[in-house]
């Protein structure tokens, strides 16, 4: 047998909010949602959203980083700026391309990288 993800499941003080954020800023379908529960397609990943019974629950730091390769990082950040998330630094110049870090508007980290020959904006 063998073992696979079944889904991420991040704790979300606003479900609706969070489910908003990774729908229309990152482009992931909704599958399901409710008050209290949200499933949004992540490639062959499900990306859960569960509504937290408590503040401790919620209490984020650097883990987990949830990375997306995005094909226009400068309109992906654009996006996820308005629908509440953070710049966590500078975006970053790599040998592959581009690199930006941001907070969801619940706090936890998302890297996107936008690879070099993606087609995106140039700055």
């Amino acid at each position: 047998m063998t073992t696979s993800l079944r889904y991420l499941l991040l704790l979300q003080r606003d479900v609706s909010k969070a489910a908003k954020f990774y729908n229309e800023g990152l482009g992931l379908p909704i599958r399901v949602i409710s008050e209290r529960w949200a499933e949004l397609q992540a490639g062959s990943t499900t990306l859960a959203l569960k509504a937290a019974d408590g503040e401790a629950y919620c209490t984020t730091g650097y883990s987990p980083i949830l990375t997306f390769t995005v094909h226009d990082l400068q309109d992906t950040l654009t996006r996820c700026l308005s629908l509440g998330g953070h710049m966590d630094g500078a975006v970053q110049f790599v040998p592959q391309g581009r690199v930006a870090a941001l907070r969801a508007p619940d706090g936890h980290m998302v890297s996107l990288v936008e690879e070099s020959g993606s087609g995106g904006s140039s700055s």
